[in-house]
């Protein structure tokens, strides 16, 4: 099965209210307005895209561990998937579709690591929850996606459905801010420059990770 019909089957599970969803009904159409609006805004097509230097970032892994771009990339390319947060079961199959296709990753040479606004705490809980062999790094305020062109102000209404959903970004994020980064994937050639890029307002919507396959094999092949 791949990752897009992963998450087309969580979407169908999720909106009939099946065990162990209990959503009310209603929240859906508000959370599909939220997702129009942000596609309809264009902010995708302004992000950072293949073919552009990527922002270089130091960040903190899950453990408190300084995590440089450049030194990543001095091993090899650089696979970066920017992720909501835990509370996002969208990402978290995400990143468990990454996840079993490391050691072909590793095996082409490639690193692997996501970001997210998320604490410290929340990181460990990625990791832990989703058996991750790669880091999740705390990207504070998201300072790193609005480099890379994907940090979005939540609509005010949105934030009331969280609210009432308890989703608290501010706590999960440690950040009083309502603010979170656009799903995204790069890979990012060892010259800085971005080989391959996926950026999709629609959270719910998600590239399968052998896309990335050729692109590693083509850069391998130029190394």
């Amino acid at each position: 099965m791949s990752l897009q019909d992963k998450l087309d089957a969580f979407k169908a599970a999720f909106k009939a209210g099946k065990p162990p969803f209990n959503a009310p009904p209603e929240i859906h159409p508000i959370m599909e307005r939220a997702t129009a609006e942000l596609i309809a805004s264009g902010q995708a097509a302004r992000a950072i895209k293949a073919g552009d230097r990527a922002p270089q970032f130091q960040l903190l892994d899950q453990e408190g561990n300084e995590v440089s771009s450049a030194e990543l990339l001095a091993q090899g390319p650089l696979i970066v998937s920017f992720y909501r947060g835990v509370w996002c079961p969208y990402c978290n199959i995400e990143l468990q579709a990454l996840n079993e296709v490391l050691p072909k990753f590793k095996a082409l040479g490639a690193n692997v690591v996501a970001i997210s606004p998320q604490s410290a705490v929340n990181s460990r809980k990625s990791v832990r929850t989703n058996q991750l062999g790669f880091p999740v790094l705390s990207d504070v305020k998201s300072e790193t996606a609005a480099a890379f062109g994907l940090r979005f102000n939540l609509p005010d209404y949105l934030v009331d459905l969280y609210k009432m959903l308890r989703n608290d970004l501010p706590a999960f994020n440690d950040d009083p801010s309502w603010v979170l980064p656009m799903p995204a994937r790069y890979v990012i050639g060892q010259d800085g420059v971005v080989l391959y890029s996926e950026v999709n307002p629609d959270y719910t919507h998600r590239p399968d990770p052998s896309e990335i396959f050729p692109v590693l094999e083509k850069a391998a092949q130029r190394a």
